[in-house]
């Protein structure tokens, strides 16, 4: 349509160049990473903001770097035994000698036996003097079970002792066999961890997506497992094992036994967001598309809270370690010639390791210190799972 030759056409406003957001808005560099940053790049800068998470993040990737070389850092073999040092109270590393600085070294112990107390009493000599020597050869083991090797960090001098945390009722090292156990303690909650998030993820998936009477029977089966006391359980389940297994076996059917009996409240847990995120509109889309169960459980479903799954894993794989040491230390655990945490201190349940041998309790440390990593680490991991807020 055109216009009467006496009206003039409006101007025109439109700007015909290329649109640049830049001439528009300015944005600092800080905001515009911020803008492209992804979903994962968002989770980790929320996460380093969280302190103790880091740290934690941090220390137990050490101990678990550790595990891998703990026969490198013991400087003993797990069974070496000195029938001299019985009960030996922890040397003390020391780095000056009258008055001189030299290299770490610790000073030998004199033993004599108290005929009034019948207590073993050592006392540092300052005359033994025995420097520590580092990357050296001692006591001989073989690596993971497959090569033989006598290379250590750290070495007693040449005829004499390095017990940093004294030795038990054997005269073996504390110290050696807290790194020991820690691959047995630490491996055990990962690998238990491991088959309650299958099943719980399995059970719950089902339960929550199809519901009836499959829902029905699995609720009411984790309501009667959860109804048990735990201790009670796992001492009925853990004595149920053999005694003619061996070591290995019964590390695994301990492993079994605790994955078992964690899984019901991820089941639960995963069954609840299910049971919202089934009506979502993009799993009627992939239902009409004709993909299968599996792969909506699966594909579309976990994944919108996977997040969730990983800060529930952290905060249970605790529980695991410390229902081992339960076990353990009850003596209806993992059994010797293995050594854990707990089996350390099964070891030392009475009077004489408080009253007389204290040293013996050193391995409840490291399970303290685990269980609030973990649990520092699992609350990071929450709060990053939205970086939203």
């Amino acid at each position: 349509m055109s216009l009467p030759p006496n009206v003039e056409p409006l101007p025109h406003t439109v700007s015909e160049a290329p649109f640049d957001p830049e001439a528009i808005y300015s944005y600092s560099p800080a905001q515009r990473q911020l803008f492209e940053a992804s979903q994962l790049r968002l989770m980790w800068w929320k996460f380093k903001r969280h302190k103790p998470a880091l740290i934690s993040a941090v220390f137990l990737g050490i101990l678990y770097l550790m595990i891998l070389i703990c026969e490198w850092l013991a400087p003993y073999n797990l069974h070496t035994r000195h029938p001299t040092n019985i009960y030996s109270p922890p040397q003390r590393v020391h780095i000056f000698h009258d008055g001189a600085l030299r290299a770490p070294f610790v000073y030998g112990l004199d033993y004599k036996l108290n005929m009034e107390t019948l207590k073993r009493e050592y006392t540092p000599n300052p005359n033994k003097v025995q420097t520590i020597r580092w990357f050296c050869g001692g006591d001989k083991y073989e690596f993971w079970g497959l090569v033989a090797s006598d290379f250590h960090i750290a070495c007693p001098a040449k005829g004499g002792t390095l017990f940093l945390l004294g030795t038990d009722r054997l005269g073996r090292d504390v110290l050696s066999r807290i790194i020991y156990g820690a691959r047995i303690s630490l491996t055990i909650g990962l690998l238990g961890v491991a088959v309650s998030l299958v099943l719980g993820i399995v059970i719950g998936g089902l339960a929550g997506y199809y519901g009836g009477l499959f829902d029905t029977l699995s609720q009411r089966l984790i309501e009667v497992i959860q109804s048990i006391p735990s201790i009670p359980l796992w001492l009925a389940l853990a004595a149920i094992l053999p005694i003619t297994w061996s070591p290995i076996v019964i590390y695994f059917g301990i492993t079994v036994i605790l994955g078992l009996l964690d899984w019901t409240g991820l089941a639960r847990t995963v069954r609840s967001k299910l049971l919202a995120l089934r009506e979502e509109d993009y799993v009627s889309a992939a239902q009409v598309m004709g993909a299968g169960t599996g792969r909506i459980v699966f594909r579309h479903l976990i994944p919108g809270f996977a997040s969730h799954l990983i800060a529930t894993s952290t905060i249970a794989i605790p529980m695991m370690i410390l229902g081992e040491t339960t076990l353990s230390f009850l003596g209806l655990g993992l059994r010797p010639p293995i050594t854990s945490w707990g089996v350390l201190l099964n070891e030392a349940q009475n009077i004489n390791a408080v009253a007389l041998y204290p040293w013996l309790l050193w391995p409840v440390l490291p399970v303290i210190l685990v269980v609030l990593a973990y649990n520092f680490l699992g609350d990071g991991l929450r709060d990053a799972a939205d970086p939203y807020k």
